[in-house]
């Protein structure tokens, strides 16, 4: 493990622009394919376009308003839940996008097309921003909630409005979005393999990764998964695995304690705000 902030940092920035700089020089401007729309399960129900598409966003939308109340709590108060207040507002953010996301996916099924897509995106990629935020905070620093909580959402958010734009200008580009939503699951894994923890929990944050990944894969899936029995399709599973995924994100917080990993005195002094 990485003690030093000064290297974490370091390698931090060698990974981004490494591959931040290797994908935006080797790819090129691309827009929403316009497949992308056509999922395997178009089947309604109780007169519910698409309804096990939309209703399979049910698990955002729960445990997004289940974090929202754990962090309103007296139970995200205890002691060694969040060493800093400042810790708290990732997490805020994070569950506030999950709940938005659940709406907004639900709203985009109902009428799969770029417009609606693009209030599915935007509070998804608040919701990773706010995520990210709060491991950057755990396991680089802690000065990064209060640094970076605010730039990073910011750009989240600007990624989405980026690629409509571009979309209505008849030339999409999806490499900022694109940027958010994978950036992240290379830089984390390495943060969970390099980096000391500041809290017990690594076990759910890697589970929730892992049903992250999985939900790409039978997003990828769609059709092949539905054709297996006609059932369910891969993209409503996606949804479910995803959602799940999310609640191990608010077991973790429920379960954490500080893990009691020592900073060096002179490390911890370099990020604190004046």
């Amino acid at each position: 493990m990485i003690q030093s902030v000064r290297l974490r940092i370091a390698l931090l920035l060698v990974i981004t622009v490494a591959a931040l700089g290797g994908y935006w020089f080797t790819a090129g401007a691309h827009a929403q394919p316009p497949w992308y729309h056509d999922f395997a399960d178009q089947r309604c129900f109780a007169g519910v376009p698409h309804t096990l598409n939309v209703l399979s966003n049910l698990p955002f939308v729960l445990f997004g308003a289940l974090g929202l109340w754990y962090m309103a709590s007296a139970a995200s108060e205890r002691p060694g839940a969040f060493i800093e207040r400042s810790e708290r507002w990732p997490y805020w953010i994070y569950f506030a996008g999950l709940l938005l996301t659940g709406i907004g996916s639900a709203y985009y099924h109902s009428n799969p097309c770029n417009p609606t897509l693009t209030w599915d995106r935007l509070p998804l990629a608040i919701m990773f921003m706010g995520l990210f935020t709060g491991i950057l905070a755990e396991r680089v620093h802690v000065a990064c909630s209060r640094w970076l909580l605010v730039p990073l959402v910011l750009f989240g958010a600007l990624s989405v409005l980026h690629w409509d734009y571009t979309e209505r200008q008849g030339a999409g580009d999806l490499r900022l979005y694109f940027t958010v939503q994978f950036f992240p699951l290379l830089a984390v894994p390495i943060m969970l393999l390099l980096y000391p923890p500041r809290y017990t929990g690594a076990g759910d944050l890697l589970a929730s990764l892992l049903c992250y990944g999985l939900a790409k894969v039978l997003e990828l899936l769609d059709h092949q998964v539905y054709s297996g029995g006609q059932l369910i399709s891969g993209h409503s599973l996606k949804h479910l695995i995803a959602g799940l995924g999310s609640g191990l994100i608010l077991l973790m917080l429920m379960r954490r304690v500080p893990s009691g990993a020592a900073k060096p005195a002179a490390d911890v002094a370099l990020l604190s705000p004046v």
